[in-house]
Parts: structure tokens; sequence; C-alpha cells
């Protein structure tokens, strides 16, 4: 008798557990050019400068009212209001250049915690975060940093990694 109520409570949690219903991601993207997000987005990118490059990453120039054959290379101005992206595709959009900047926007750890060993008394006023890709395999990702220290200030340039350059 023991054994079979063990068995019945182990077979009304397993029902339970087929009773869920799965989870279906609304978030799956299919990028055309992976290879910019995979050079551009680190793991601590702030969320709208992400968002962003989604959409640089998955646009396609033949879709533009100005879309023709003829034209070899077209330039694509992107806008959000933490900044901006000057992105060069080629008449199959694969993105060959882009010239970003922004202002403000969330720092990574490893940038904040070089900025509080090197400055300790030292806030950050000011930020902006520059990048410039190009699909040959250059990359550049600079922080240019405004700290203030009562009614003094210094300009100071990190890379991603907190490195200061």
């Amino acid at each position: 008798m023991k054994t079979l109520m063990i068995g019945l409570l182990m077979l009304g949690l397993t029902t339970q557990v087929y009773a869920q219903n799965p989870e279906i991601f609304s978030a799956v993207y299919i990028v055309h050019n992976y290879k910019y997000l995979s050079d551009v987005n680190s793991k601590e990118v702030a969320m709208p400068v992400e968002k962003i490059h989604l959409k640089v990453s998955d646009f396609n120039v033949k879709e533009l009212d100005i879309y023709a054959d003829e034209y070899d290379l077209y330039e694509v101005y992107f806008v959000i209001p933490e900044g901006k992206i000057l992105a060069s595709y080629d008449s199959e959009s694969n993105l060959l250049r882009t010239i970003e900047r922004y202002k403000d926007i969330d720092l990574p750890t490893s940038v904040l915690e070089s900025v509080t060993k090197r400055f300790p008394n030292w806030l950050i006023a000011k930020n902006a975060y520059v990048v410039n890709y190009h699909n040959s395999g250059k990359l550049k990702k600079l922080y240019k940093l405004t700290l203030e220290n009562g009614d003094k200030r210094i300009k100071v340039k990190m890379n991603d990694n907190g490195i200061f350059i």
C-alpha cells in the first residue's frame, strides 16, 4: 500500500510537469551582418547601444526609397537619444564601416573600476563612447571621460577594457 501511494504521488507530480506551457522566445533575431555584432558588442554594452547595433546589423538598403542597382554605396544615419551611427553599406546590404558616438551611457564595470582605482576622489561628470568599425577587421572602441573633483576637471581616454590611453 505504501509503494502504491508513493507511485500515485510520483505520477501526479510528473503529469503536472508536462502540463506547463513551453516558453516561446519572441526575441530571436536573424542577423545579416553578424560579424559586426560580434565585433562591436561586448559583455557589458549599454542597452540602447545594443538595440541600435541590432538595427544597424539587420538593415536592408533594398527597402530604401532611393535604392537603385546602379549605386554601389549607401550611407545611412541612425539616431537615438543617446547617440548616433553613420553606417556605410554596399548594394547587397553588407555593412562596410560605421562611425558611432554615444553620450552619457552606462559605463562597463572595467572602466568604472579603473577610474575609481586611479582617481579615487573624482566623479565622472560626462562620458562619450566612440566606435569606429571597418569590415576589414579594424575596430576602435574608446571611452572619453570628463572627471571632476571640486573645481578641478580632467579629461581621460580609455579602451573598453579599462586601460588608459
